[in-house]
């Protein structure tokens, strides 16, 4: 197994990036070679200096990075020596099992998209957040950003994606999945989440469970949450400005600290062909750590040929 890295991704990259590969090469030893995809005098160097050894990594050299504001497009056409842009071009050639960054995000998913590209059937890939429940647990939230706006069809297909990860990398069983909205009952809500709670009522694709709203995310009561990458990324802000605020006046508890994000360090861009895990910008060393541990996990649940299996044989819900 070989995970490629992106160690000139992050906003504290790529002393942080390394020193969370020194720590996750420890665990993954005789498991997956980490690939340090970056400038190679630098990852050496950072190697040492966070006391590991060079010779239990792979190297490839690029000369160029891309931006956290660069345009996504441009970038990935015009550096073509870039972090990413190279990795993406060891994953189509299958050179690497998986590609971890947490550079540009929008560049990660318009190289997901042209290089390894979408799994077939799939509408629309989209991108994940892990959500701590109360009781220990962990719920998933999808889309948080890829797609902003959504068709109903497009959330039907959310709730496969998000149920198969969380089944087969997280080991949750036959996870209930819930319909982000402003109302429990299936007439509440606006237009396109009307239409897909008619989509989702009697799929037998997921175990859906209605509406939920934005109370239910955090409870037993729903394992998927489904909803647009507009309103999804406005959860996820909403629930990391109210960690850092509780942190800010001091109070410490063990459940409010799962919702760092540096417990899970990354999760992958699902309905793609290949596994690709994109992290935090501001990513520190365990953080780091995490993605590559999640790489290792999506890896090894099969989760990519799951995903192609079940939308091969996948009919299209009734409209």
């Amino acid at each position: 197994m070989k995970i490629g890295f992106d160690i000139m991704g992050g906003d504290f990259a790529p002393k942080e990036a390394i020193a969370g590969a020194v720590v996750a090469q420890k665990e993954l030893a005789g498991i997956a070679r980490i690939v340090l995809i970056g400038d190679k005098e630098l990852a050496m160097h950072h190697v040492t200096n966070e006391g590991g050894n060079i010779e239990d990594f792979d190297y490839q050299h690029t000369t160029e990075v891309i931006g956290m504001s660069e345009h996504p497009t441009k970038a990935i056409s015009q550096k073509k020596n870039s972090s990413i842009s190279v990795g993406f071009g060891l994953l189509a050639h299958k050179q690497i099992n998986a590609f971890v960054s947490a550079g540009n995000t929008g560049a990660m998913l318009v190289g997901s998209m042209f290089s390894v590209k979408p799994i077939e059937g799939v509408i629309r890939p989209c991108v994940t957040a892990l959500v701590p429940k109360s009781n220990g647990g962990v719920g998933l939230l999808l889309d948080v950003g890829a797609n902003a706006d959504c068709k109903p069809d497009v959330l039907y297909q959310f709730a496969i994606l998000g149920s198969m990860l969380l089944e087969h990398v997280y080991k949750v069983s036959n996870p209930k999945v819930g319909l982000l909205s402003i109302g429990e009952e299936k007439e509440k809500g606006n237009l396109v989440t009307i239409s897909a709670h008619h989509l989702m009522e009697d799929s037998s694709d997921f175990h859906f469970i209605g509406n939920v709203e934005g109370r239910d995310i955090i409870s037993d009561k729903v394992d998927v949450i489904v909803c647009d990458g507009f309103t999804g990324n406005v959860v996820l802000k909403a629930l990391e400005s109210m960690y850092y605020a509780l942190r800010k006046r001091g109070i410490h508890d063990d459940y409010l600290e799962s919702f760092n994000y540096e417990n899970f360090g990354g999760t992958p861009i699902l309905g793609v062909n290949a596994p690709v895990i994109i992290g935090h910008g501001i990513s520190n060393d365990k953080a780091f750590k995490n993605m590559l541990l999640s790489a290792r996990d999506v890896i090894d649940s099969n989760l990519v040929q799951i995903i192609h299996d079940s939308f091969q044989n996948l009919v299209p819900p009734s409209q």
